[in-house]
């Protein structure tokens, strides 16, 4: 039977009790800077002045609330305040979450796949796209990857495949197998296993990023692939750059699950917080897979 909310830490220990924290401060804090972040970045890719100053404001005041609303988090889990229930619900908020990610992600693969295999016949002159290309944009050849009529940005040279995209690939299903060693090694009490394959993984994503940093990099200084390269340059950096961000956040919730694994926390029946950032380690896996065969492949 469901029992009352309480905020009593005693009663929190109780199982049949679940445990509501008293209101907390850090969702207005977060969600301020955030707003301060995106309009920093939103200065900065209008070449405003203050735009990158006012994007790394924002980005600051965000890691330092989140730091601080997740020792608050911790503080309560190492408290015993979190039994079976509120346990169900971190799972649940977990699922739910991951989910909206894959939502997120597919929004933007629909983009690539509308501008592939609609938009740009239809420039042609293809079905319902003879009138568009025949007044606006007449001699139009498709071909993908495109900038577009007009050819948005200028001429540019796409990343191949097989170079460090396919290396980033490895790295990233390598990080899958490491994080799954490591949480295996969690649920059999193998303390110094678990730290030393749960590191590996914060360093190989920590490699992935620095790849990923090298081919931009080289893109915009020797391909002119930027994005203002027309359809193809914004699709390109869009999923590569929102794939780079969780990595960076998958990453640094990895490091934090490594100190706390160090300090002694979780244990083989109770570690959510593991299994929660393991799962979303494997959500960035699989979402990289599907950018590197119809980013980069296709």
């Amino acid at each position: 039977m469901a029992q009352a909310p309480s905020t009593d830490a005693h009663a929190a220990h109780d199982p049949n009790v679940y445990f509501v924290p008293h209101s907390s401060r850090w969702p207005l804090y977060a969600s301020v800077a955030l707003f301060i972040t995106m309009v920093g970045f939103s200065g900065w890719l209008n070449e405003a002045a203050w735009g990158r100053i006012v994007f790394f404001i924002g980005i600051a005041g965000l890691v330092g609330i989140l730091f601080k609303w997740f020792a608050d988090v911790i503080t309560e889990s190492v408290r015993g305040y979190y039994n079976k229930q509120v346990d169900g619900s971190f799972r649940m908020g977990m699922i739910w979450f991951i989910f909206s990610e894959v939502m997120f992600f597919a929004a933007f693969f629909g983009a690539l796949f509308y501008a592939r295999q609609f938009a740009m016949p239809w420039l042609t002159g293809e079905g319902d796209g003879v009138m568009t290309n025949s007044l606006l944009w007449p001699g139009f050849a498709a071909g993908w990857p495109s900038n577009g009529p007009g050819e948005i940005g200028g001429t540019f040279q796409t990343i191949p495949a097989w170079g460090l995209p396919l290396v980033n690939t490895l790295i990233l299903l390598t990080s899958g197998v490491t994080v799954t060693i490591a949480h295996h090694a969690l649920k059999a009490g193998q303390r110094q296993k678990l730290l030393v394959f749960l590191g590996l993984t914060v360093l190989l994503g920590a490699t992935f990023l620095f790849f990923q940093a090298e081919e931009y990099i080289h893109a915009y200084s020797e391909l002119n692939l930027t994005l203002g390269s027309g359809i193809y340059g914004s699709t390109f950096f869009m999923l590569t750059g929102f794939h780079g961000a969780h990595v960076t956040l998958g990453t640094i919730m990895l490091a934090v699950i490594w100190f706390r694994c160090l300090k002694g926390h979780f244990t083989g029946e109770d570690h959510f917080a593991f299994e929660a950032v393991a799962w979303y380690w494997h959500f960035v896996d699989v979402v990289w897979l599907g950018l590197f065969l119809f980013v980069y492949v296709l």
